[in-house]
């Protein structure tokens, strides 16, 4: 078995449950270090999960056995954690959004670069079969060269079921920061870097009501547009149009990619399974399955561990999380100019992933036993 690379996780709330299930199973890795603002709220997720050490973050960046810091805090102190993980000398890997403005983000990638370390950024949704599936249609030339794109996500919105949506209202999040990274990202693996956006933005109401959990019936301010509707010119020609709404009760997780000789539908970006329905010509429509995905969030963690280990690139750059970060900012931007906004930063669509990679499999015994 090869060396596992030691993981760190700073943030132990909801999400931590999905990481760590996915995280705690990998073999080339192993999870030694929760750490959180509340120590005995990551004391309980450790002895949840078999972690041998947990407390507050400075003991976890002083770990020498933590490569790998996972940062899994709130939006508004992404970069702020992140910049304490890179001075440490860890790798990153961070939930999205990679910053809330195009200055951090780049003050982020500079310290990085400059201390020798990598930072990479959620999602990696993509790297599961049902997008690998449907990336991997397209560029073989299934429906020829995509030229226009369709990307809806429409909710009602997050507080009637989440104990507590605030941060989803707040800056740095909404529909479009919290949950467009995926429909952007899958964009970006089909027709490459953005170079234009227009948009309109709006609010359906300056307050909203949390609807379960403890905080049931509390009110709280929204701070950002709960609808955007976006036109996305890309550097190839290409283009798509993206709506993204807290505002709606009509439910919608679309993504088309219209090309020269066909449609696909692909499946929900914010999961990791999920078929891809093909419209071809005469009529035809071809479903083609992916199969079920070997693990879920923290799939990406592992395969930049592997790329590390083998000094490649990552398929979940920083790049990648940056140029998306880029296209947001400059969608709010259009919605308060009212204009078009160019969008400076550029990135290359990543590598698939092999189909035979895994992984819950050991790397060492992966490469064993295809020699």
């Amino acid at each position: 078995m090869t060396k596992r690379t030691g993981v760190g996780i700073i943030g132990a709330g909801t999400i931590s449950d999905e990481y760590l299930g996915n995280l705690t199973r990998f073999p080339a890795l192993e999870v030694r270090f929760i750490a959180d603002l509340d120590t005995d709220r990551a004391a309980a997720q450790a002895a949840k999960w078999g972690v041998p050490a947990s407390g507050a973050t400075e003991q976890l960046l002083a770990d020498p056995d933590v490569d790998i810091v996972v940062n899994l805090t709130i939006p508004a102190v992404h970069v702020e954690v992140a910049k304490q993980a890179v001075a440490a000398g860890k790798h990153v890997w961070g939930e999205k959004p990679y910053a809330l403005d195009r200055e951090s983000a780049r003050e982020l990638a500079e310290l990085a670069h400059s201390e020798g370390v990598r930072v990479a950024v959620a999602p990696d949704t993509f790297l599961g079969p049902g997008l690998q599936t449907a990336l991997r249609a397209v560029k073989e030339g299934t429906i020829g060269t995509p030229v226009s794109g369709l990307a809806l996500f429409q909710t009602p919105g997050p507080e009637s079921w989440h104990p507590s949506p605030e941060f989803l209202f707040a800056r740095g999040a909404g529909p479009m920061f919290d949950v467009g990274p995926y429909y952007l990202t899958a964009l970006v693996q089909v027709f490459g870097a953005a170079r234009r956006v227009s948009a309109t933005g709006s609010k359906a109401r300056e307050t909203r009501v949390i609807g379960s959990g403890p905080k049931a019936g509390r009110e709280f301010p929204v701070e950002v547009p709960t609808h955007v509707n976006a036109l996305i010119e890309f550097e190839s020609g290409a283009s798509a149009l993206a709506v993204f709404s807290f505002d709606s009760q009509l439910r919608h997780t679309v993504i088309e990619i219209e090309g020269t000789d066909g449609a696909a539908a692909f499946p929900d970006p914010n999961m990791f399974e999920g078929d891809t329905v093909l419209h071809l010509p005469g009529d035809e429509t071809r479903t083609i399955a992916a199969g079920r995905a070997a693990s879920t969030r923290g799939t990406g963690v592992a395969e930049f561990a592997e790329a590390i280990r083998t000094g490649r690139r990552e398929r979940v750059p920083g790049e990648l999380a940056i140029h998306v970060l880029d296209i947001m900012v400059s969608i709010s931007e259009a919605i308060d100019a009212g204009t078009p906004v160019d969008v400076a930063s550029t990135v290359e669509a990543s590598d698939l992933l092999d189909l035979e990679w895994d992984p819950t499999v050991d790397p060492a015994r992966a490469a064993a036993s295809s020699t």
